[in-house]
Order: C-alpha cells, then structure tokens, then sequence
C-alpha cells in the first residue's frame, strides 16, 4: 500500500502496517490514529463555543504545533502515525464512498429539499481532499456559491450548513480497539455525531481494516471510546456517566463477552458533570498493575462485574444473551480480582484535595502510555507527573495549552490501533 500522507507537512510518511489489535492500554504502541485540528477550530467563537463543547477559544496555530509535537514524540518513540483525515481522502476516492459521504450531511432537515440538493451538487463537484476539508471544518452559509431558497436567504451568521467538528481530535472518544475489532462511538452529545460517521466510513471502506470485527456501531445506545479501559487483556471497564450509558455499556458488554473477547466487563458508574465526562479523565493505565487516578475520586467509585451466564457464543445479538451482574465492590479491588492480583497499585494525582482537582481537570489522569513505564503527559501537570516519576514512571511531556481547551489529554487524542501483546506481571 502506498504511503500515508506523502509530502504533507505534519503528516507521517510510512508504509501501512498489517496488525490490528489492541488488548491492554499498555503493551508497546506500533499504530496510532490522531487527527490533527485544523480550520475547524477557526470555528469557535464565544457564541458558540460551549455548544461545541469548549471551554476556550484555541489559537489555531499553537495547537497544531503542540499538536505535531506530540505526533513526533509518538514517531521517535517507533509509533506508526495514522491521520483520520489522510484515511477519510483514500476512502472518498471511490465515487460510492464520496456519495455516502455527501449524502450524510445533505439528509439534515434544517437544510430542506432545495438547499440540500444545491449542497449535495457542490460537494459532488470537490475532490476527496476538498470534501474531507468541507465535512471537518464544516460550512457557512456564506461560502455557497450562490445558495439558493429561503432556507439559505435566512440563515444567521451564526449558522452552518455543515457543522465544524472540533472535538475529532480526540480520536480515542470517537473509535476504540478490543482485541481485534473495534468499535465506533454513539455519542451521546449532538456536536459529536458526525465524528462517528467519518470513522464508520473509514473502518468499513479503507483496504487496511477489511474484514475488521465491527464491535460497537453509531446507531446504537450512547457509549464513548473515552469510557472504554483496557485494563489487561480480556479484561475491560466501561465508565457509565454523562456520556456512555448503562444500556450502551451493557451492549458492548455482551458483544465482548459472548465472542470472548473478554471474560470480565467491570461497569463503573462515574460523576455525571464535565470534570469527569469519560473514565479516561479519571484513571488510566501507566504500568503492570499500576493505574494514575484521583485517589479521593477512586475511593468513591465502585464496579458492578459482568460475567456470561448463557447463549451461542458464535452471536452477537445481545437479547440471546444473559449477563451475570455482579454486586457493586470498589473499583480498585474488582479491578484486581480482574486481574487475579493482590492489589493494582495507585499512583494519585496531587498531595491533596485542591491539587488533584485543579490537575484532573487539566488531563492529569489521562496519560497516554508508550509501553510498560513510559506515559505521554501534559507538561502543565507538574505535580502528577512528579509522582509518577518517582514511582519510576518515564514522563514525556508535551505542551497542551491550547490543545486542552477541548478538556482532553494525550490519551483522548490518540487510538491505538496496534499494540504488542501484553501480559500482567
């Protein structure tokens, strides 16, 4: 296969590797899927901003030199670096995948009958890159030519015909990997759900994931890569909360279960509020047994085991299943029952109270690790980072001052596709 975004500044050059699969959050990293921000986030105003799930305005030119930043210490560190917007323009060179593409954005009922088939023709009239470039960074009225009808005339400038996706950057929100399918989000926020059919175009068409187990699909109940933690392998934890739901997690749950996938699912209930929209803000995996969390948060949340009782394990319709609910125990300790070790061993983020919420809020949980001892972590966490290292963890730091204005670390913007297998110790 050819190479991946050839002659792109910020895009890797690489041949396309023939692995896929991801079953710990810690065996060596091989592949990656990230999307670097683009004019999408020119989009964001203060009028808009919250709607879009923001809580600034990022400078766009900062970003995606951060952005790049990151995407070299993955390369250095021998990381293969695939971009969601490189994958989307091979896939829309096929007339059928482009008009499916098109056809996504011009069924919205905002636009009307005559608006959406003036769209339609003008999209059909781009190349792939163009095409990419319209259904990311979205549409204003103002850049139709000649829009015609009502619709168009009484739009405000407020308004897109084409909403700008600027959270597509967290790429771990949108897809994820268990073993060797993967899943792509339904979520549960409206400014997201496009993101989800970009990825559903690019696993089910692109020549590298044919024949790809399909886990998880858009069209079912709310669930988020974000919550989805893979704690070793056969062992997964769901978050339930603001963005993922008990009947999405209990969907996904009995896909991993009945294909055995996984032998245990942990559901975990989790704060409802923007401070910990997904598990990964929460906790994340940075070592054999050994977890970065909020420790006051960890003491609160507990797990409900998921266990198979019956049904033909060669389905994936979830009703012909039972699932076997365990009774809730602490997190930490069901985790390790998991896992069949004495104890996971915590690293908490901050000395005390005020610490380590100032540090979660700004991604201190939500590292990205490399391989077993080595995280990718946001510079600004100075005194998680400082626990980490000193429990022996290898820190890569990045700048993430405008990056984080999306309230997501390295371990959002990043979906391992391949990962060495992983064993606990």
């Amino acid at each position: 296969m050819r190479a991946v975004g050839a002659g792109k500044p910020g895009v890797a050059v690489s041949e396309y590797n023939q692995e896929n699969r991801v079953d710990s959050e810690i065996g060596a990293l091989r592949t990656v899927l990230l999307h670097r921000p683009g004019g999408e986030l020119v989009r964001l105003t203060p009028r808009n901003n919250s709607g879009l799930l923001f809580e600034g305005i990022p400078w766009l030119t900062r970003a995606q030199q951060e952005h790049d930043a990151f995407a070299q210490v993955l390369r250095v560190s021998g990381v293969e670096v695939l971009y969601v917007e490189r994958l989307l323009e091979e896939v829309l060179v096929s007339a059928a995948t482009r008009s499916d593409a098109i056809a996504a954005v011009t069924s919205q009922r905002k636009l009307g009958a005559r608006l959406a088939q003036w769209l339609g023709k003008y999209l059909t009239d781009l190349d792939p890159a163009e095409v990419v470039s319209r259904l990311i960074a979205g549409l204003a009225p103002t850049e139709l030519p000649i829009g015609p009808g009502l619709v168009h005339r009484l739009m405000d400038v407020d308004d897109f015909l084409i909403d700008p996706l600027p959270n597509l950057m967290f790429t771990r929100d949108s897809s994820f990997w268990v073993g060797q399918g993967v899943g792509v989000s339904s979520f549960a926020m409206t400014a997201r759900t496009r993101e989800a059919d970009l990825l559903k175009l690019i696993y089910r068409h692109h020549a590298r994931f044919v024949d790809v187990p399909q886990l998880y699909e858009p069209e079912l109940e709310p669930l988020e890569g974000g919550d989805v933690l893979l704690l070793a392998p056969k062992v997964v934890a769901i978050g339930i909360g603001e963005r993922s739901t008990a009947a999405g997690a209990e969907r996904l749950a009995g896909r991993l279960l009945a294909t055995e996938t996984c032998h245990t699912v942990l559901a975990v209930p989790i704060p409802q509020r923007r401070a910990s929209m997904h598990l990964d803000t929460l906790i994340t995996m940075v070592n054999h047994n050994t977890v970065v969390a909020n420790a006051d948060i960890m003491k609160q949340l507990s797990a409900y085991p998921l266990r198979l009782t019956s049904g033909n394990p060669d389905s994936t319709v979830v009703v012909d299943r039972q699932i076997d609910v365990g009774e809730p125990i602490p997190l930490l300790q069901a985790a390790a029952a998991a896992l069949a070790i004495d104890e996971l061993h915590l690293i908490g983020t901050g000395l005390d109270p005020v610490t380590a919420e100032r540090e979660q809020w700004d991604d201190g949980n939500n590292t990205l690790c490399l391989k077993p001892g080595v995280v990718v972590a946001y510079e600004r966490n100075a005194h998680t980072n400082s626990r980490l290292e000193q429990a022996g963890i290898e820190v890569l730091r990045i700048s993430g001052s405008e990056l984080g204005s999306g309230r997501g670390g390295p371990r959002c913007m990043s979906c391992p596709i391949w990962r060495d297998r992983s064993h606990s110790a």
